[in-house]
């Protein structure tokens, strides 16, 4: 007559599975009582979690215990891969658009001849932005009085808005149909000075 009931643990190789299947499916860590309840009469929680803690030991995840309660977690030497570097899209200010624009069409051009054409004056913050985002760039001094600096493209912004030249660059009715030069004082009207804020380039955004 079979010895056997119906309330003989599993073999502990199927505990350690039970095991390892209730922990990867819970949301949240579980101490040995809540794993207990889990599985059949007559298990051995301590000895399968020992024995499955040992064979995670080296792996991508490691089980591992927090005070009473157990959880799989990410190898430490392998956190970084979990990070996410989220980029943040942030809308150009009109003068950062008018200033990259009048580069873009009439490079190599100098800071009065920007200001010539926009009809107001350039603050440095704007051009420090554009600068920054590498879209700009300072060229050669004009040999004109004063020798003033240049501004041109750059390889970057070729390569940010998907050019493989200057000449690529849509027409001046295409951009002026887009809002992006429109709309300005006409040449001859006093200069406006724009707000030069050097310590904060959030207004260079909108």
């Amino acid at each position: 007559m079979s010895t056997e009931t119906l309330f003989e643990a599993p073999p502990m190789a199927e505990q350690e599975r039970m095991v390892e299947a209730i922990l990867f499916a819970s949301s949240e860590p579980l101490d040995t009582r809540a794993l207990t309840a889990r599985l059949p009469h007559g298990c051995d929680v301590a000895q399968a979690l020992a024995l499955l803690q040992k064979r995670y030991a080296g792996r991508g995840v490691h089980l591992l215990r927090s005070g009473d309660d157990w959880a799989f977690r990410t190898a430490a030497d392998l956190s970084f891969l979990m990070q996410k570097e989220v980029v943040e899209t942030r809308k150009l200010s009109r003068a950062a658009i008018e200033t990259l624009a009048i580069v873009a069409y009439h490079q190599p051009v100098t800071r009065a001849e920007i200001e010539e054409i926009r009809g107001v004056s350039v603050s440095r913050g704007t051009v420090d932005l554009l600068m920054e985002l590498d879209w700009i760039r300072l060229g050669r001094r004009r040999q004109t009085p004063g020798r003033p600096v240049t501004f041109t493209t750059t390889p970057g912004f070729l390569a940010h808005f998907g050019l493989e030249t200057p000449r690529d660059l849509p027409d001046l009715k295409e951009l002026r149909a887009a809002g992006l030069l429109d709309n300005r004082p006409p040449p001859g009207t006093s200069v406006e000075r724009e707000v030069d804020d050097d310590h904060d380039q959030d207004d260079m955004f909108e």
